[in-house]
């Protein structure tokens, strides 16, 4: 059985990927940072699905925490699959700050790049180890890094476009291992992330997608459990966006 490591698994777009990776017959260990009660409830549906799953919790801003949580894995796998490695890291928790450049702060640009640089950087080099050859990790980006609009998302635009970088850097310094490396970037998105949507959000981003309708998670969801897939094998250092066409 392949299994995958889903960060920020139990809502969202790490939610859909998960249940879609299920489906496919993927084991899950997914993450949480907060909301317990959400992890539990996605393994549970998992199960009842008759897959496997586990939740742990981890806060991937938390650089000096990688190293019990890659411990934490070890004992998921040999537990739960009898597994000594794991084949595909998703790395999709997130947090959003629209904030303009003018009034953002310090803190709240180092916590944007904690969570959605560093600490995916440096998660993703604790984790590889475990990985089975021929694995393939998933970065998930925005299609912000292609298209600007002035609604206070610079750093969170700008980190995301080094994680678009960074996919293409893990593809060629693990090539050695036939491990892949691609990043996906979703458009808008109708979820609760960055605090969720008004209907007249929904209908101003639907104006400015060719499918004239906002993104959701489950949009997302299946592209990144295809990608992984080996019909996908091919599919190596690319960025793919999911926009519905912006």
């Amino acid at each position: 059985m392949r299994i995958a490591i889903v960060t920020g698994g139990n809502r969202g777009v790490g939610k859909a990927t998960a249940l879609s990776l299920a489906e496919r017959g993927t084991g899950i260990i997914l993450t949480y940072n907060t909301h317990r009660e959400e992890a539990e409830a996605v393994v549970a549906q998992i199960k009842s699905g008759g897959g496997k799953a586990v939740a742990l919790p981890l806060d991937v801003a938390r650089v000096d925490s990688f190293d019990a949580f890659a411990r934490e894995v070890s004992v998921a796998l040999e537990k739960e699959w009898n597994q000594k490695s794991f084949d595909y890291l998703v790395n999709n928790a997130g947090t959003a700050q629209r904030t303009l450049m003018k009034d953002l702060t310090e803190a709240q640009f180092d916590g944007l790049v904690d969570v959605h640089f560093k600490g995916v950087f440096f998660l993703t080099q604790k984790l590889i180890p475990l990985m089975a050859d021929g694995g393939h990790v998933i970065f998930v980006s925005s299609a912000l890094t292609r298209v600007t609009y002035p609604n206070g998302v610079a750093v969170y635009a700008a980190v995301k476009g080094a994680i678009e970088v960074l996919t293409r850097y893990v593809a060629a310094e693990y090539a050695g291992r036939k491990i892949r490396a691609n990043c996906v970037a979703p458009g808008a998105l109708d979820t609760d992330f960055g605090g969720g949507r008004t209907d007249a959000q929904r209908e101003a981003i639907g104006e400015h997608t060719l499918l004239g309708r906002i993104g959701t998670a489950e949009d997302i969801g299946p592209v990144i459990a295809s990608l992984l897939s080996e019909e996908n094998g091919w599919v190596n250092a690319q960025r793919i966006e999911v926009s519905g066409g912006m």
